[in-house]
């Protein structure tokens, strides 16, 4: 028997991910998969994809899931799932991420290249930080939180679970983004996001629906 290392994602999320998961030292001698339970195909990128249940059944010494998968509120209906089968969620961090000083992140974290976490900061399950991100002194994130690609949180910032910031936002220090709220791509965040809100522009104002 042998690890048992997987990708659950076969989107452009879960294939970026599969190349830093094999770059890692524990991935060295495992067997690396994906997982997708509606895939259509048996192989992406070279690498076998299998059902969940399949991964269930397979024997291995140990499993691990990496929930590559954009939304949270996804991510969180899929560690529901591995956390009743016993499986534990799997971090996945480029070589080139940096952390400088007190920097805690929770399990399931995704950390693209050239990643920045500065000092005194602490992260909650399944956050996603996608490349060029950066993080600053003293924030507080929530669980299943995304950072799409070039986020640049500034400090004392906190955001509440399942936030969406999208690429190139900037959020000014001091703000708070609510649980839910999404930030649209290359907003510049001056105010206060309510929970479940979205904002976009510069200054970033609430999406109006026709």
């Amino acid at each position: 028997m042998t690890e048992l290392l997987s990708v659950w994602g076969t989107g452009g999320c879960g294939r970026g991910i599969m190349p830093l998961l094999a770059t890692m030292p524990e991935a060295a001698d495992a067997q690396l998969v994906f997982i997708d339970d509606n895939a259509g195909q048996s192989t992406v990128n070279g690498r076998a994809v299998l059902s969940f249940e399949a991964l269930c059944k397979a024997e291995a010494e140990r499993k691990a899931v990496a929930l590559a998968v954009a939304s949270g509120v996804v991510r969180a209906r899929l560690a529901e799932r591995c956390d009743a089968a016993g499986i534990p969620l799997l971090s996945i961090w480029a070589e080139n991420a940096i952390t400088m000083d007190d920097v805690v992140i929770g399990e399931g974290s995704l950390v693209s290249p050239y990643v920045v976490f500065t000092s005194n900061i602490r992260v909650g399950r399944a956050f996603h930080a996608n490349i060029h991100s950066i993080i600053e002194h003293d924030a507080v994130i929530g669980d299943y939180v995304t950072f799409a690609p070039g986020v640049r949180c500034n400090g004392n910032v906190a955001i509440g679970d399942f936030a969406y910031i999208g690429a190139g936002a900037v959020i000014r220090q001091g703000l708070s983004i609510g649980a839910g709220a999404t930030v649209g791509m290359g907003a510049i965040v001056t105010r206060n996001v309510p929970a479940g809100a979205t904002v976009i522009g510069n200054p970033a104002r609430p999406l109006v629906k026709d």
